[in-house]
């Protein structure tokens, strides 16, 4: 079990750091920025490059709301629900302290929003409370259906985190105007700790809709998707 926590906290810390690394530090220049579309797609690179990395040994998470929606899903145990998800959410907190570290190496650095999630004005596009909750409880079902069924019996084995990976750039894609993506409560908890906003206040948000749409997405693979196993 420890090795599967360390490789949790681990991956989770790789996938904050790059993800919202590439938003603090990459998206930050105008002129030299990625922009939405680089963020998406740093955020699906995290998890393909940390899921063939380390997924052997945890199964690679990376995401409270994953390891529930695989535990409905009868995937999981859930004796382990709760170490799994204190190791992502400490690998999390360890991402962003040492992402705010290199950032405010520059000089006129302001944290701001640090990549953290929100709605009303919070929100990049100052979508509502019901849209916000709405595209994560949507996003997140989607997503553990990707991930549940990438990983059957039924797909030929070593293509998952290429599925799963380019299913979260597109989950970014879609979402980052409406709340800036969080799908993953601990990815939310880490940068919050560290936003000159209100992001702490909305964190309950982004835990409770990607929670919502993870056993959603849980399910659907259980009861209707998985009979064709």
């Amino acid at each position: 079990m420890r090795q599967k926590l360390v490789a949790e906290s681990f991956g989770t810390f790789w996938l904050v750091f790059g993800g919202c690394g590439a938003a603090v530090l990459a998206a930050a220049f105008p002129t030299l920025g990625i922009g939405f579309a680089g963020v998406s797609l740093a955020f699906g690179l995290t998890v393909l490059t940390m899921a063939y990395a380390v997924g052997g040994i945890s199964g690679g998470h990376f995401n409270p709301a994953v390891t529930l929606g695989l535990a409905v899903a009868g995937r999981f145990d859930w004796r382990d629900l709760l170490p799994y998800w204190v190791a992502q959410v400490f690998g999390s907190v360890v991402a962003a302290a040492a992402l705010y570290a290199i950032a405010s190496g520059r000089p006129g650095f302001i944290a701001g929003g640090f990549a953290s999630n929100g709605f009303g004005d919070l929100s990049p596009g100052h979508y509502s409370l019901l849209a916000a909750a709405l595209i994560e409880v949507t996003l997140t079902a989607g997503f553990l259906v990707v991930i549940l069924g990438s990983t059957s019996r039924l797909v030929p084995a070593g293509f998952a985190p290429i599925a799963i990976g380019l299913a979260l750039t597109l989950i970014h894609l879609i979402s980052i105007p409406v709340t800036n993506t969080s799908v993953n409560p601990a990815r939310s908890t880490g940068v919050a700790l560290y936003a000159q906003t209100g992001a702490l206040f909305q964190l309950w948000l982004f835990w409770a809709a990607p929670l919502a749409g993870a056993t959603i997405g849980g399910l659907i693979w259980r009861k209707v998707l998985a009979q064709a196993e």
